[in-house]
C-alpha cells in the first residue's frame, strides 16, 4: 500500500483573548495564532503532506468574532493546495451551532469540518473515524465511534478531542478517552487534541500539542506531528511551528556565586522579543548582589517580549556593614533596620516580607547612586 502522510495539529484557540498580558503582548500573541495557519500549511509542504488534520479547539469560544472566522476561513483558503479538516473541540462544539453552519456556508472547498461521527474517506483506503465534541462536556467516551467500519484493508485515522484516563484535560475534566483507544477500535493512528503540551501516548497514539503555546505550563516550543503511515506503526515527526517561545527557568542562588552569569546564561540572548519569560530566583544573596541583580533584571526586561520575575523564594542577607553602605545613623539607617526586620519576620506574610526585601534592596541601589 502507497505510503500516507498528513499533518496532525490542535488547539490553535484563534481568538483567544490574552486578557491577563499588557495589551501590546496581547495583540502580537493573537496575530501569532492567526499566523500559525500559514505556518502549519508550510510545514505540510515542506514534508510532503497535502492534508492537515485539527484535532479540535481550532477557535477559542463557540461564538468567535467575525472577524476572526472569515480570516481564519481565508488563510485556509489561500492554502488551496491543502486538504483542512477541522474537528469541533469542547471550546468550539458542535453546540455551536451557528458557527458551523457559517463554516459550512463560508468556508473554502478545500476545507472539511466533521459534523457527524461517521467515517470519512481521506483518500484511496484512507478513513478518517472522526469523534467531534457534542458538547463542552459531553460526559461519555464519545470515541467509542472510531470502531465503526471500514473497508477491508484500509488505513484507519482516528480523530478526537479530550483527555484520556491517566490525567485531566487543559480545563480539569475529567478523562474519558481510554489510552487503549487505537487498539481497541484498530486505528493505525489516533491523532487527539485538548492537552496544550506535545505528548505520545502510545506508539499509535498522540496528542500534537498547540502549534502557538499560549502559556508557561508546557517548556517545549510549539509544534505539530508529520504523520507517515506505511508498516505496522507509524512513524511520527515533531515539526516546530510556533513564533512565541514561553520560558520559565528557575535558579537557586547562593552567596559567593556568580549570579549575574548564572541568570544570563539561563535567559535567551539580547532580542528575544518573541519570548515570554517568567524567571524563578531562590535562595539567598548578600543585600548588594540582591541590588545588583534586580538593577540587572530591570535593565534585560524590556528585551523580550514580555519578562516577569518571581523573587519570593530569594532571601536577603544583610550584615552591619552593608546597612553602613545606606547610612551609619538617621532615617535612612532606621529605614533600612526596619525593612531588613519586616524582610525575616516570619509572622508577616510571605507578600509582605519580598516587598520589604525588595524596598531594601532599591534603597541600598538609591544611596550607592547618589555617592557614585
Amino acid at each position: 500500500m502507497t505510503p500516507y502522510r498528513f499533518l496532525h495539529s490542535s488547539d490553535l484557540h484563534l481568538g483567544k483573548p490574552f486578557g491577563r498580558l499588557p495589551e501590546g503582548i496581547r495583540h502580537r500573541l493573537r496575530e501569532a495564532r492567526h499566523g500559525a495557519i500559514g505556518r502549519l500549511a508550510a510545514a505540510a509542504r515542506s514534508g510532503g503532506a497535502v492534508t492537515i488534520l485539527l484535532a479540535g479547539d481550532t477557535f477559542d469560544a463557540e461564538t468567535p468574532a467575525p472577524d476572526t472566522l472569515r480570516q481564519a476561513l481565508a488563510a485556509m483558503r489561500e492554502a488551496s493546495d491543502l486538504t483542512w479538516v477541522l474537528l469541533p473541540g469542547n471550546h468550539d462544539s458542535l453546540k455551536a451551532s451557528e458557527l458551523w453552519q457559517r463554516i459550512a456556508t463560508d468556508g473554502p472547498a478545500n476545507l472539511r469540518a466533521l459534523a457527524s461521527d461517521a467515517p470519512v474517506e481521506l483518500a484511496p483506503e484512507i478513513w478518517l473515524l472522526p469523534a467531534p465534541c457534542t458538547q463542552r462536556n459531553a460526559g461519555r467516551d464519545l470515541t467509542e465511534a472510531m470502531s465503526a467500519a471500514t473497508p477491508a484493508g484500509a488505513r484507519r485515522i482516528g480523530l478526537g478531542h479530550g483527555a484520556i484516563t491517566d490525567f485531566s484535560g487543559e480545563d480539569g475534566a475529567t478523562g474519558i478517552i481510554p489510552p487503549d483507544r487505537a487498539q481497541r477500535s484498530g486505528l493505525d493512528y489516533l491523532a487527539l487534541g485538548d492537552w496544550h503540551g506535545q505528548m505520545q501516548v502510545s506508539p499509535t497514539t498522540w496528542y500534537s500539542g498547540t502549534p502557538e503555546p499560549d502559556g508557561f505550563k508546557h517548556d517545549a516550543p510549539g509544534s505539530a506531528l508529520l504523520v507517515t503511515l506505511d508498516g505496522p506503526v507509524p512513524q511520527v515527526a515533531p515539526v516546530g511551528v510556533a513564533g512565541f517561545r514561553w520560558l520559565r527557568p528557575e535558579i537557586n542562588l547562593l552567596p559567593g556565586e556568580d549570579a549575574a552569569n548564572r541568570i544570563a546564561t539561563a535567559l535567551p540572548p539580547t532580542g528575544a522579543r518573541d519570548h515570554l519569560v517568567r524567571l524563578t530566583l531562590k535562595g539567598r544573596l548578600p543585600l548588594a548582589e540582591r541590588a545588583a541583580v534586580e538593577a540587572g533584571l530591570a535593565h534585560r526586561a524590556p528585551d523580550f517580549g514580555w519578562f516577569a520575575t518571581d523573587l519570593t523564594g530569594l532571601a536577603v542577607e544583610a550584615l552591619p556593614e552593608d546597612l553602613d553602605q545606606i547610612d551609619h545613623a538617621g532615617a535612612l539607617r532606621q529605614a533600612a533596620e526596619a525593612l531588613l526586620a519586616e524582610a525575616g519576620d516570619a509572622g508577616r506574610s510571605q507578600a509582605e516580607r519580598d516587598t520589604a526585601a525588595s524596598a531594601l534592596a532599591r534603597l541600598y541601589a538609591l544611596t550607592q547612586e547618589v555617592r557614585a
